[in-house]
């Protein structure tokens, strides 16, 4: 079997929420009876194998079904699992037709379920964890590529007033605040000394590129993270709003360009499969169909930004490493992925060279 089928297999699917997992049925049936239009009970809870940070559920009801998304239990770092923000995010780009699962209600009362939790609808489609897309010919996969290109900047043109978002984050400085925040995260986090992660502790703030241009961002765009229509290359919507806020949109582009740096292992890393038999656009066609639609004239050097967000996956791995060390986290995954965050600091360090440290 291959890797991509493990990883296809390991987040699919959902499995009956029990022990740890479980949810107040009775509390949870009686919320969403008062806070979710057309409710109707009684109600199953199972649990998506996928994702790592904020619990996620399938919740399944006579009147249809639902995800519901909560805070970990048990201690956790300040302004990380924001499921209010996730939720402000969704209830402002639904309106405006953005691809994104209907909100029905926040739940801020811990006597509920124990946490904080909000209620979406529920979306059917293909999740895509695969950026190889084994099995779909060469053309599905580019206009897959492209929906997701074209996407991102549909959420970058968006009106952010119109979207009653113009208050979801502080203007300008985006890099500058988010390279302070990460930081802080790690050093909440930090498990044992790393010489490397220093070295970029050092580099990033005294290097910050100019920002010329604020968007809602999303903050974790990439292929895995979206749902697309069962049987054509159309984003149907965007999940995983935990780390979004008002800021840079290259902070997302740069993201999303980061799989045509990283090897595929069954994920969304592109650079070393075949793209051109497999259809996959290379990565200045993407910059290119970007631009374009977003009216720019070209991104900058994309060093600085790679060299930020292997920085940054560093300090959100590091986070669920501490985690592991605690007994807190959220996935069988965990322990693994809690492993990555050495060889990802050193990738970081090898972009920050080629940016001029």
């Amino acid at each position: 079997m291959t890797e991509a089928l493990d990883a296809q297999k390991l987040f699919s699917g959902v499995v009956k929420a029990e022990g740890a997992d479980a949810l107040n049925e009775a509390n949870l049936t009686a919320w969403m009876q008062d806070n979710v239009e057309g409710f109707e009970g009684p109600l199953e809870v199972f649990k998506f194998a996928g994702g790592q940070s904020n619990p996620t559920y399938k919740i399944v009801a006579k009147s249809g079904s639902y995800v519901l998304r909560r805070k970990p239990f048990g201690p956790l770092l300040p302004s990380a699992h924001a499921v209010d923000r996730e939720f402000k995010a969704i209830n402002g780009l639904y309106p405006t037709g953005f691809p994104v699962a209907r909100p029905y209600g926040l739940c801020t009362d811990d006597a509920v379920i124990g946490s904080w939790f909000y209620v979406m609808g529920m979306v059917e489609g293909r999740t895509i964890w695969d950026g190889a897309m084994p099995g779909a010919d060469p053309e599905f996969r580019r206009q897959t590529y492209y929906a997701m290109i074209d996407t991102l900047a549909a959420l970058h043109n968006t009106d952010v007033e119109a979207a009653g978002l113009a208050d979801y984050g502080k203007p300008g400085n985006y890099f500058g605040r988010q390279v302070d925040r990460w930081t802080k995260q790690y050093r909440l986090s930090e498990t044992e000394h790393m010489p490397v992660m220093e070295k970029l502790i050092e580099f990033l703030p005294a290097t910050l590129p100019p920002q010329t241009r604020t968007s809602v961002v999303h903050g974790d765009y990439r292929i895995d993270n979206m749902i697309f229509a069962p049987n054509a290359p159309k984003v149907v919507a965007v999940l995983d709003w935990e780390l979004s806020t008002l800021g840079d949109p290259l902070a997302d582009f740069t993201y999303v360009a980061m799989a045509w740096v990283t090897d595929n292992g069954g994920r969304s890393g592109v650079q070393d499969v075949d793209r051109k038999a497999l259809g996959i656009p290379e990565l200045d066609e993407v910059v290119a169909r970007y631009c374009a639609a977003t009216g720019r004239e070209g991104v900058p050097d994309m060093n600085w930004y790679f060299a930020y967000n292997f920085f940054r996956l560093a300090g959100i791995i590091q986070g669920i490493k501490k985690r592991v060390i605690d007994g807190t986290a959220n996935s069988a995954h965990a322990k693994e992925m809690s492993e990555r965050v050495s060889p990802l600091a050193e990738t970081a360090w090898r972009f920050a060279e080629k940016a001029g440290a």
